[in-house]
């Protein structure tokens, strides 16, 4: 039996002040194992992207215990979170998140860097490479298109080797085609690596690719499903 790398427990979350305060995650309990691929599925509004975000250590709970490969992420402190998830946990977002002035090798290169690898440039240019932008290590985002931007993303997540990827809608911004191609990309360079994958998206179609199908309703989970086999 695979071990369980994400333990999420009694989870709640609540965003906002005063009348704009949203109880957005509600009793959230959940487990995931090594290896295994998940999707987060729901309508707009269903708190999946928040829950990958709490998952993730971005957001706090204001209730229950969030837990990554054994520890508690509610135990440490700001700075030590902040290395932690450097070290575990690759994210690509729907919007890309590259910085503008630096090259694609730079951009691949930055957490690499802040977490003191001396070999930073050439990891960053070996996963840039991997996601077939070889040729394109100098180029700045505005000079690629989104899909390469993408691929950038993703080369950054995974440049740290994590244990967990967590990918929030990473088709949200790319045409059909483009985004089928993401979508090949990600899983096979999660099944070479044997990391953990959990990806938000509101297509049923994409989300039965993974292992397990977990779906959320007003910030609750309504159902888990097995993916296709």
């Amino acid at each position: 039996m695979r071990r369980k790398v994400i333990e999420v427990e009694g989870v709640d979350l609540t965003l906002g002040e005063g009348a704009a305060r949203v109880h957005v995650l509600k009793n959230i309990n959940l487990s995931v194992a090594e290896g295994e691929t998940v999707s987060l599925l729901g309508p707009s509004g269903s708190g999946k992207s928040t829950l990958l975000m709490t998952l993730a250590g971005l957001e706090r709970p204001d209730a229950g215990r969030v837990s990554i490969d054994g520890r508690d992420l509610g135990a440490l402190s700001e700075d030590t979170l902040a290395r932690f998830r450097g070290d575990k946990i690759g994210i690509v977002f729907q919007s890309f998140q590259l910085i503008p002035t630096m090259t694609a090798l730079e951009n691949v290169a930055v957490p690499l860097e802040l977490a003191g690898k001396t070999d930073a440039f050439e990891r960053a240019g070996a996963e840039l490479a991997a996601v077939g932008l070889g040729e394109r290590l100098s180029h700045y985002p505005a000079q690629l298109s989104g899909g390469e931007q993408q691929r950038v993303a993703l080369a950054r997540a995974l440049a740290p080797d994590p244990l967990i990827l967590a990918a929030d809608e990473p088709t949200g911004n790319l045409d059909s085609e483009t985004g089928a191609g993401m979508i090949d990309l990600i899983f096979s360079l999660q099944a070479r690596r044997g990391a953990t994958l959990v990806l938000v998206t509101h297509d049923p179609a994409l989300a039965a690719r993974c292992d397990r199908r977990i779906r959320l309703r007003s910030g609750r989970i309504e159902a888990e499903e097995a993916g296709a086999p």
